[in-house]
């Protein structure tokens, strides 16, 4: 893999990252020993670690970096202030290289290129120079929000006053100086070194282990044991293929707490417009993607599937296909009918949702028979596999 060579180190960063990393290893574990734990730093701890997470996650990331939703302004203003406090850099700052990122993806202008080695896209592009400064061209539209420019424009202080104040404060409330510098280290240093390395192993593991169920056209990779630690990040390969949708975990078992936080908000009105890829548009990708693995193992491996199989293969691949494109079709209908409901009458509705609600079901049933196909597939290429090596 190429190698990035950084032109500077970035001082402010890397003493920064260092020192809290630092402290975080021996000033904690310190004071832990010299004056216990209790259960005021734990909460204090989780509270603010939630906070700011969630901040980064549902606010820079989804509302902000892709506009996956829309919110009424105490949302904003709340994950712009605990999203200053995770000090990694104003709101548009951080829009502005993740975009570029989606734009650029494992390639130049990727400011956490994978390519260039886990330790560049985990942390190593925050600690030297690599990209040249911003220059927002890509965040015009962040730069007409008047309250996250006021987030960009007085981010040290929102920082410094949200992150290491604030938890050091309510330390002192509750056990004087002992509890103040218990809240410093605990709720503010510790707490911003997790969130940090919670934030950079969506930028470098997530495209390192994992699945691509949806596309191998970049790196982005599923992995549901980091999206427990990255409040449902971890469904990366999903994401890069749909960054619109404000799910990343889109399937109903899968740990996405930032996408139930928005559907949350949405119930009380502090949200509206979440983006949904329809679920046909998202079944094609996962069908085409298997279909591309199946090929290239055949094409790798040289092998000669039976014509029985290959029959079976290839008439429930058109027939998913088939029943896939109908069922797009009558819910184009219906979803247009309905948009222009004073025009139509009653029973032509019912008619249309009828109609796309049988579709749905031939759906589900060719893809019950393309499953079947899969598995026929699988177990045929792992045969014939074993008995080439034999």
């Amino acid at each position: 893999m190429p190698k990035a060579a950084p032109a500077t180190i970035n001082l402010t960063n890397s003493i920064f990252l260092t020192t809290t990393a630092l402290l975080t290893l021996t000033a904690v574990p310190a004071y832990i020993w010299a004056f216990g734990l209790d259960w005021f730093q734990v909460t204090l701890f989780v509270s603010t670690f939630i906070a700011t997470g969630i901040s980064i996650t549902l606010g820079y990331h989804r509302l902000f970096s892709h506009l996956a939703f829309k919110a009424k302004w105490p949302v904003k203003l709340w994950t712009l202030v605990f999203g200053a406090a995770t000090f990694e850099n104003s709101a548009l700052c951080w829009c502005a290289d993740h975009r570029n990122h989606h734009k650029h993806v494992d390639h130049d202008g990727d400011p956490y290129n994978i390519n260039h080695g886990l330790f560049h896209a985990h942390i190593g592009w925050i600690m030297f120079q690599y990209q040249p400064p911003h220059t927002f061209e890509n965040v015009k539209d962040l730069q007409q929000d008047k309250l996250v420019m006021w987030q960009h424009q007085n981010y040290i202080a929102i920082a410094v006053t949200a992150s290491l104040l604030f938890p050091a404060v309510m330390g002192f409330l509750w056990n004087g100086w002992i509890g103040a510098l218990g809240g410093f280290l605990i709720g503010g240093v510790a707490r911003v070194v997790a969130v940090h390395h919670m934030t950079f192993c969506i930028n470098s593991f997530c495209h390192y282990i994992g699945r691509q169920p949806y596309s191998s056209n970049n790196s982005a990779r599923d992995s549901g044991i980091m999206a427990l630690f990255t409040f449902g990040e971890g469904y990366h390969n999903f994401h890069h293929e749909f960054q619109h949708d404000y799910r990343n975990g889109v399937k109903p078992w899968q740990f996405d707490p930032t996408k139930w936080s928005i559907w949350a908000l949405s119930k009380i009105g502090l949200a509206s417009d979440l983006r949904r890829i329809p679920d046909e548009r998202i079944l094609r990708a996962e069908i085409g993607e298997q279909q591309r693995l199946i090929t290239q193992k055949i094409q790798t491996h040289s092998l000669v599937l039976p014509e029985s199989v290959q029959t079976f293969w290839s008439t429930a691949h058109d027939r998913v296909q088939e029943a896939l494109s109908h069922w797009e079709d009558q819910k184009q209908l219906y979803t247009a009918a309905a948009k222009k409901q004073v025009a139509e009458s009653g029973k032509r509705l019912e008619d249309l949702q009828y109609r796309a609600k049988e579709a749905a079901k031939q759906m589900q049933e060719a893809m019950k028979e393309w499953r079947q196909a899969q598995e026929e597939i699988h177990s045929q290429l792992a045969a014939l596999r074993g008995a080439a090596s034999a």
